[in-house]
């Protein structure tokens, strides 16, 4: 059962969203939920190097350019990140308050925090965990000039 801790991410979920431990988290995938024309769920598979948070209330994330999720981006804003692995299981509202950059084929979104909600077992569930979360090899390298130019995407102000 899932319920609302805030408005803004918590200081433990800045730091996960951060990139301050980027390398160990390269490997490890975010769901982004975004709605497309129809008012469907659009989902898309994200990293730590695609998100960064710059604040408690405020993420970046780069996607494709072209894709459905920037074009969902774009005309409705609504995105939902889903941070789920062995210690937690949030899930994270925002609304995209405009594109913030734009590099060859890939664009910058800054999304707005407006709630977090925890995920915590129902009584009936006792002793149930999550054991992982969806994780993807081999983990690009840092340097390689795709994440590179994630990184300096998401450096643009």
């Amino acid at each position: 059962m899932s319920r609302s801790i805030g408005h803004d991410l918590t200081p433990a979920l800045v730091a996960l969203l951060s990139q301050r431990d980027l390398a160990a988290l390269l490997g490890q995938a975010i769901p982004v939920v975004t709605v497309d024309g129809r008012g469907q769920p659009h989902p898309m598979l994200a990293s730590y190097l695609e998100l960064r948070a710059t604040g408690p209330r405020s993420i970046r994330v780069v996607v494709g350019a072209s894709s459905r999720t920037a074009e969902n981006l774009e005309a409705r804003g609504a995105a939902t990140l889903l941070l789920v692995d062995a210690s937690r299981t949030v899930y994270v509202k925002c609304r995209a308050t405009g594109a913030g950059g734009r590099w060859g084929p890939l664009v910058r979104f800054d999304l707005a925090v407006e709630d977090v909600l925890e995920d915590t077992p129902a009584a009936w569930e006792a002793g149930l965990r999550i054991t992982g979360g969806i994780a993807y090899a081999p983990p690009p390298a840092l340097d390689s000039p795709p994440a590179r130019a994630v990184l300096d995407l998401l450096d643009l102000d």
